[in-house]
């Protein structure tokens, strides 16, 4: 069963770079148990779409007429890279340093590339897709479905991307980071914890002071407890 997402990415100099470096023979191995199905992964499925809607940034490679690769990171709030349909992503363009590279690269050559990374859970997920960049005053209506409610921001354009192919990458070598909503999670238990020691002790040295100054009412009893 072949791949397409290796498919489009395996050129002659890649084959070439793996038969120098070694990994001619394991891909014609999996080639030959293959047979000639092809896994198509241009259909997001309900794994894809749950993760893409968790993301709050993305990596986007476009190519320039010179032939130079171009990679920005988009990022916003959690979900604005919408799944549209199985086949369809899009996303508010917001104005920015208004260098338009990326604008610029797509209306020659449509083909990107775009990497999501979840590190906190060392996965990623590649894409290579067809963008296309549509004025936000050509088709408001298509800008306002894809604008994040309360975020602030103007939006200029709508970009879609039409999958041709997906991948999910190992998650060898992808270093542990974590994002400041995920460590508030992480740690809120952790800080629950420490306030209510903190209240305890508080409780304790009230008990321990009213015993030290001989208040009325203190009595031995009043010390065992505390002391459990």
């Amino acid at each position: 069963m072949r791949h397409r997402y290796l498919e489009i990415a395996s050129t002659p100099s890649v084959e070439a770079a793996r038969g120098q470096y070694g990994g001619a023979a394991q891909w014609a191995r999996a080639a030959r148990s293959a047979g000639e199905e092809t896994v198509r992964n241009d259909r997001l499925g309900p794994a894809e779409a749950q993760f893409i809607a968790a993301r709050d940034g993305f990596y986007l490679a476009s190519v320039s007429e010179t032939g130079w690769p171009y990679v920005q990171f988009r990022g916003g709030p959690a979900g604005f890279l919408r799944v549209i349909d199985n086949h369809l992503l899009g996303y508010a363009d917001f104005r920015g340093n208004r260098q338009y590279l990326s604008v610029g690269n797509v209306e020659a050559n449509d083909r990107v590339s775009l990497f999501l990374m979840d590190y906190a859970h060392q996965r990623r997920l590649k894409i290579f897709g067809r963008m296309r960049v549509v004025d936000a005053r050509e088709d408001p209506a298509l800008a306002g479905r894809l604008a994040v409610p309360g975020y602030a921001g103007r939006v200029e354009r709508a970009a879609l991307i039409t999958v041709e192919a997906f991948d999910w990458n190992c998650p060898q070598h992808i270093t542990p980071r974590f994002t400041q909503d995920e460590l508030e999670g992480a740690l809120r238990p952790v800080r629950e914890e420490m306030l209510a020691l903190k209240a305890e002790n508080e409780r304790l040295r009230h008990l321990l002071r009213a015993v030290s100054s001989g208040q009325p009412g203190t009595t031995e009893g009043t010390m065992i407890e505390a002391g459990r």
